[in-house]
């Protein structure tokens, strides 16, 4: 029988001092295609704006993976997932490292709105985004300019109400 127990996640408020280990990330395979990846200028533009957070997940003490929000604490109270890469996918370190993010804004800002994209044919990452929660609304054709080309996403949202039940369980 597989062994079952799930590693306490650490999410810690990620620095200049994560960024080896975040664009080392973005370069796993099979990332490019389904999650992009910034150069280090616009990570560091991104950790001084105010406007993003960035959050390292570790799991027995080592770094697993990154999640990047835009628009934190806004006065608008809405908040969007913009990245989230793990470096072994697969084993649910996603799933997880997304559900920290999720309650850590939701416990540390007004947000009312988390909202994620993702391209339509990426499974995985829905299936992930379910299991904490988000519903899916919709696709926003041609939204993402990536890799110099004009993709369609599927747009999820979790709102405050949803997470708050959840949390009742």
């Amino acid at each position: 029988m597989a062994d079952e127990r799930v590693t306490a996640m650490t999410l810690v408020r990620a620095g200049e001092e994560h960024l080896p280990f975040i664009l080392a990330a973005e370069c796993g395979e099979g990332y490019e295609a389904l999650v992009g990846s910034w150069d280090e200028a616009r990570h560091r533009a991104a950790l001084a704006d105010g406007s993003h957070a960035c959050f390292v997940g570790y799991e027995a003490g080592e770094p697993i993976g990154f999640a990047i929000l835009r628009f934190w604490d806004s006065p608008e109270r809405g908040t969007l997932v913009r990245r989230v890469a793990v470096v072994r996918p697969g084993q649910g370190h996603g799933r997880r490292l997304l559900a920290a993010v999720v309650d850590r804004a939701f416990r540390e800002t007004q947000v009312h709105r988390l909202q994620i994209g993702l391209f339509p044919h990426n499974l995985r990452a829905r299936r992930a985004y379910e299991a904490v929660g988000f519903k899916a609304e919709g696709v926003s054709r041609g939204s993402a300019f990536f890799a110099g080309v004009f993709r369609d996403e599927l747009v999820m949202a979790l709102l405050r109400p949803e997470w708050e039940e959840r949390e009742k369980g």
